[in-house]
């Protein structure tokens, strides 16, 4: 245990310099992550029905539990935990990159990562900030129409939609839902797989998203549209999009870190 370290990194506290981006540099990671999907597409649709089972799982879970009402924050939930649920499609593109082996095990390599107990926080971190999320997302559905449950699904779509209780539903939901995507989008855009290419520690990656942010908020703010769109459509079929659409996003977002942060000497490089 004497290696084991979470707030700093390895070697203390350090903070990797950020580069300046455009909305062309989206676009390019897309296309990267694509590519990278597209390598062995068969492994990364077997590792990415975890989310669309999951996400089964939990409407399921929300209907047969009379709360209907939190099938679509659960939806968009996806996309305040998404980073952290990408954690092994960033080791792969790591691995293509480097031209390392890139069977669908390998994924499973992060968990030798030097930074597994920096990107465990953030992970649980990111869990916190979802159960909130639900958590608010009833408070809103109560404050408009009380503690009784939906009765259906068509009764809840048709109240939604129709009526001036629906429409500050709507409103106000989308609103603190969007503080919320900001928040975690701000602090582990590119947190996670910093920590698995460089083991600085929960607070330089957490501190190099933000400023990775603030020095690029167009393309920042692009970029978590992007994502968000992507997860709702993917969302929509019964979460059978996400199967690809996780995986693409994921290997983008390891691309789009590289086009952030500038590398480290390569000497200094973890050889896993």
């Amino acid at each position: 245990m004497a290696g084991f370290h979470v707030m700093a990194g390895a070697h203390g506290l350090e903070m990797p310099t950020v580069r300046r981006i455009t909305i062309s540099d989206l676009f390019d990671a897309l296309k990267r992550g694509a590519e990278d999907f597209w390598a062995k597409p068969s492994h990364y649709v077997f590792l990415g029905l975890i989310y669309p089972i999951v996400g089964l799982i939990l409407t399921q879970w929300s209907s047969g539990s009379n709360a209907i009402q939190l099938v679509y924050p659960l939806m968009t939930g996806f996309a305040l935990v998404g980073p952290f649920a990408a954690i092994g499609l960033y080791e792969m593109s790591r691995r293509l990159e480097r031209g390392m082996d890139t069977s669908w095990k390998r994924a499973l390599d992060v968990r030798h990562s030097p930074a597994l107990p920096s990107i465990a926080v953030i992970g649980i971190m990111l869990m916190a900030v979802f159960l909130l999320w639900l958590f608010t997302a009833q408070s809103i559905y109560t404050a408009y129409f009380g503690e009784q449950p939906p009765a259906s699904m068509g009764t809840f779509v048709r109240d939604v939609l129709t009526t001036g209780q629906g429409l500050g539903l709507i409103l106000w939901g989308n609103a603190i839902g969007f503080l919320f995507a900001l928040v975690v989008l701000a602090t582990t855009v590119i947190a996670f797989p910093l920590l698995l290419d460089r083991d600085v520690g929960v607070v330089s990656a957490i501190d190099t998203s933000v400023r990775a942010v603030v020095m690029n908020p167009v393309p920042m703010l692009a970029w978590g549209l992007i994502v968000a769109v992507l997860l709702v459509i993917g969302s929509i079929p019964l979460f059978a999009g996400l199967a690809i659409v996780m995986p693409i996003l994921g290997h983008a977002t390891w691309h789009l870190y590289r086009k952030v942060v500038e590398p480290e000497p390569r000497a200094d490089r973890r050889p896993m």
